[in-house]
């Protein structure tokens, strides 16, 4: 019936999130042409970036990308392109969306919203001309910006910035993350226009989200990026389209509507990292409905990969280095695996291994 909301259940979603992420690796692509490089790949652990790319098949060099700080402050995979339009759209949306974003450990400094990370953005620009050590960095930005945006820290026995402010403020800031080893250096992104005037392509972004992980909430957009729906309501993008989810009102961008219900259902087998953009939904229920599963999947520190299957979930993996070069991978089902998919698990550990830069690689599936 015309005009009627469309219907959908969550295997519908996930096969559109297979489909619209590139997890069915249909074409041969470079890094940074990926589409989950608009919302950015998380790299937390360091190298769980380059195995979010390499799931989807793209496991070349590609100088056009840039690890920096960006969703919640975490460091995130970009094209170098698009820095300057990200940092406007992350930037804090007014003093109330600013003074949310900024931990309660530093109430006073919290309460002087964008002025906080206004400072700490400058402080970046005026402290980081060249490659320095974290730590340096840290030292000198806390020094220039207002006593209240810092606290007493037990664990270094000094008083330093907020952690939070400084990570989210880091990119307004002109600052990239340069990483080897265990040993993370900052160091300035080049030509950089200086820190947003104000909040903008906010809305874009949420329809990059919305396209890549929808269809979803005001809620569930404004916990990706960080902020509050209250403030996202403010700058919700035209042009979505409303879909019930399993009886639940969701959005998209109407231009994917026919896409999302015309995904066909998937067949293959991926090894996720921890924090792949398929896991970076906010609607976990949906996307893990058992609850003991989620729980293996998303603990407090250490999360391990996801097996995705047919594009579900079934079960988490870890790595160990077993000796130079090699690699041994523990997979953990959620429920006894079929034959096939047990090959194609085994014959996706060498993707881990490429990604690793592993010659050797091992791969132990638990028993359910």
């Amino acid at each position: 019936m015309a005009g009627q909301t469309p219907e959908v259940d969550r295997r519908q979603v996930l096969a559109y999130r297979v489909a619209v992420q590139q997890l069915d690796r249909v074409d041969t692509r470079l890094p940074g042409d990926l589409a989950v490089l608009r919302i950015g790949v998380q790299d937390t652990p360091y190298g769980a970036a380059r195995q979010a790319l390499a799931a989807r098949g793209a496991t070349e060099s590609d100088d056009r990308l840039e690890l920096v700080w960006s969703m919640r402050g975490a460091p995130h995979l970009h094209r170098r392109a698009e820095l300057p339009t990200l940092a406007a759209a992350l930037w804090p949306l007014s003093d109330t969306d600013a003074t949310r974003r900024i931990p309660g450990q530093i109430g006073a400094g919290a309460r002087l919203g964008l002025a906080a990370f206004r400072a700490t953005a400058e402080a970046f620009r005026a402290v980081v001309t060249a490659e320095l050590a974290r730590g340096v960095v840290s030292r000198a930005v806390s020094d220039r910006v207002p006593a209240e945006l810092s606290y007493d820290c037990r664990a270094c026995a000094s008083r330093h910035i907020s952690g939070s402010v400084f990570q989210q403020a880091g990119l307004a800031g002109g600052v990239r993350l340069v990483v080897s080893g265990r040993a993370a250096q900052l160091a300035p992104l080049p030509e950089w226009p200086g820190p947003p005037a104000t909040a903008a392509h906010t809305a874009e972004l949420v329809s990059t989200y919305l396209r890549l992980l929808g269809p979803a909430t005001p809620a569930d957009a404004a916990g990706f990026l960080g902020t509050s729906a209250k403030e996202l309501r403010q700058v919700w993008p035209a042009g979505l389209a409303e879909v019930r989810v399993d009886g639940r009102a969701a959005w998209l961008p109407a231009d994917a509507l026919d896409a999302l219900t015309g995904a066909p259902s998937p067949r293959l087998v991926r090894l996720l990292p921890p924090g792949d953009p398929f896991l970076a939904g906010r609607d976990r229920d949906l996307l893990v409905p058992a609850r003991e599963h989620q729980q293996q999947l998303w603990r407090m520190i250490g999360n391990p990969g996801a097996l995705l299957v047919d594009g579900e979930v079934a079960g988490t993996w870890r790595a160990r280095q077993g000796g130079k070069r090699r690699l041994e991978l523990t997979v953990s089902p959620f429920w006894a695996l079929p034959a096939r998919v047990v090959r194609e698990v085994e014959a996706e550990g060498a993707t881990v291994a490429v990604a690793r830069a592993a010659t050797d690689v091992q791969v132990h599936i638990e028993s359910t």
